[in-house]
């Protein structure tokens, strides 16, 4: 093998030294496009020469003039939106998570849309910044500690949510412990008597939405039978379930969207898709949350109770789903809302309850994650076009005079988009311009772990392991797994940095790169909800913080 690479010219010498790359290295490194006519070369090492890309739909990109054009539209948008910055109080401020929305997977999700050239809603707003995900004890992130860090301001441990960097996993003593809980933006926006709500396709006692909440040292326990499970006590330290019905932010939140019904039913009681409850306490939070409440609060777990809220509800909890909802590509459209639906339904409740002091709104697209997780490529970026529906929604129906709306994901995934394919190319089949040394064509996403490993590579007669050719395969299959280089049961998360997008009221704070704890008193900073603004004040509304 090192043979060959010198007969190209390669960057390993006999010796294991470095050596200085040649011409013939860097062509192999930088391949550049032949003629028209050129051939594809399959050779393992002659991998220059590329099919010239052509396309008679676009032959106005040939002339300088089109990207100056549209360089110079890009300039006057920007001095436009950042020659005077919106420093108005963000009277409503909404927290779009796109869990486990990579930078990659944005830019998928672009050719997915139609082209290279497309944009989603949130990539048109004017500010971005780049969020820095690591917990405060691991590398690479989970969506518990994350949680506490966008929602509540706080670094915290891998696995645990709600709490400080006191509590170890499974602590179930220092989970309960006054100082080791911390409080997120919700919890302050209430303080202020503003309308609260939160959203999410997975169940809303998971990860995510439980940081808007809960306070838990495991973010498993959703349930008290999860909580037994690791012979903890739910009488001293209560499920995210129970928190979310019977804890101080949970029981004042006027909207809550997702799945997870099992968590809040007995094991003896079954919800109206005949799956049974998790509860081994024989509680049912679903009948303490409507007690809780007055007939204007309202019980929904269908797409058509949801939409026919009336326009007196106060207070709405929908339950769509025994655990996480289904994939975009797999709901009932007659049974299930979608994401946009949800934001409907809420913003129309939350703008009525608000009695004039705003609102805040938390919104997961939280399938994007389990998508990558499974490598299925296919969902995660649908559910990105979801999510960015949702997003685009609620700009266009809110003002950005006082709404400020933050857009970003708790962490990213492996997935990466790679080789030299032709403008357009099918981003979920095979790269187009180049075959790999084995002489058979590779995805252009794929993984760098996960289970498509085991689904994209076949073991010879003899135990050696060989690719699969990705030309028999049906790659636009949604259950389709993208390859993996490394086989593990399920993806791993990312640990580079994710993006973060801001339109409305002090939307320029959330420009360069930071730590994602910035993330939410930069919100509170805007709607006056911080200590570091000790009171503020517009035409309609003043806010005073207190301790």
């Amino acid at each position: 093998m090192i043979l060959q690479l010198f007969a190209l010219g390669g960057l390993i010498a006999l010796a294991g030294g470095y050596a200085l790359p040649t011409r013939d290295a860097e062509r192999h490194m930088h391949p550049v496009y032949g003629g028209a006519s050129a051939p594809l070369r399959a050779s393992r090492f002659k991998r220059g020469y590329m099919p010239e890309m052509t396309f008679a739909s676009q032959r106005v990109e040939q002339y300088a003039d089109y990207w100056r054009s549209i360089a110079h539209q890009t300039l006057e948008q920007q001095l436009e939106s950042k020659m005077r910055p919106n420093t108005q109080l963000a009277k409503n401020v909404m927290l779009f998570l796109g869990d486990g929305m990579s930078i990659p997977t944005i830019t998928a999700g672009r050719v997915y849309l139609g082209g290279e050239e497309k944009q989603f809603a949130f990539e048109q707003f004017p500010y971005v910044g780049l969020s820095k995900t690591y917990c405060a004890n691991m590398q690479v992130a989970d969506s518990a500690c994350t949680a506490t860090a966008y929602l509540g301001g706080v670094k915290a441990n891998y696995g645990t949510v709600g709490v400080t960097a006191a509590v170890r996993l499974k602590d179930c003593q220092a989970q309960v412990q006054p100082e080791n809980r911390v409080a997120s933006i919700a919890a302050w926006a209430q303080r202020q008597g503003m309308a609260t709500g939160l959203i999410t396709t997975t169940s809303v006692s998971h990860a995510s939405p439980a940081g808007v909440y809960a306070h838990a040292a495991n973010r498993d326990w959703e349930n008290d039978a999860d909580v037994k499970a690791d012979n903890a006590d739910p009488t001293i330290c209560t499920d995210i379930a129970s928190q979310l019905i019977n804890g101080d932010v949970g029981r004042n939140l006027n909207v809550i969207l997702g799945g997870g019904r099992q968590n809040f039913l007995p094991e003896h009681v079954k919800d109206p898709s005949g799956v049974f409850g998790k509860r081994k306490d024989g509680r049912n939070l679903i009948e303490e949350w409507q007690r809780q409440h007055t007939n204007s609060a309202h019980y929904v777990h269908t797409r058509r109770q949801l939409l026919e809220l009336n326009n007196q509800t106060s207070r709405v909890l929908g339950l769509f789903a025994p655990y996480h909802m289904p994939y975009h590509l797999d709901a009932d459209a007659a049974d299930q809302p979608t994401l946009e639906e949800m934001v409907q339904a809420a913003l129309a409740i939350l703008e009525r309850q608000s009695a004039g002091r705003g609102y805040f709104l938390f919104v997961e697209g939280g399938r994007i994650d389990h998508g990558h997780h499974n490598t299925l490529a296919l969902r995660a970026i649908d559910e990105t076009a979801e999510f960015d529906k949702a997003v685009h929604w609620a700009r266009t129906h809110s003002s950005v005079d006082d709404t400020l709306i933050v857009v970003t994901s708790d962490h990213s995934h492996t997935m990466s988009l790679a080789g030299y394919s032709s403008r357009k190319n099918d981003i979920f089949g095979i790269n187009d311009g180049q075959l790999a040394a084995d002489d058979l064509p590779y995805a252009t996403l794929s993984y760098a772990n996960g289970p498509g490993y085991n689904s994209n590579f076949l073991k010879d007669d003899d135990g050696a392991v060989k690719r699969k050719n990705l030309r028999s395969l049906n790659m636009k299959n949604k259950d389709f797994m993208f390859p993996t280089a490394v086989p593990l049961e399920s993806e791993t998360h990312g640990g580079d940095d994710v993006a973060v997008f801001a339109s409305g009221p002090y939307s320029h704070l959330f420009t360069g790169v930071f730590e994602q704890h910035y993330i939410p008193h930069a919100m509170a900073y805007a709607s006056c909800l911080s200590e570091s603004r000790s009171m503020c004040s517009d035409t309609s509304i003043t806010r005073l913080w207190s301790s």
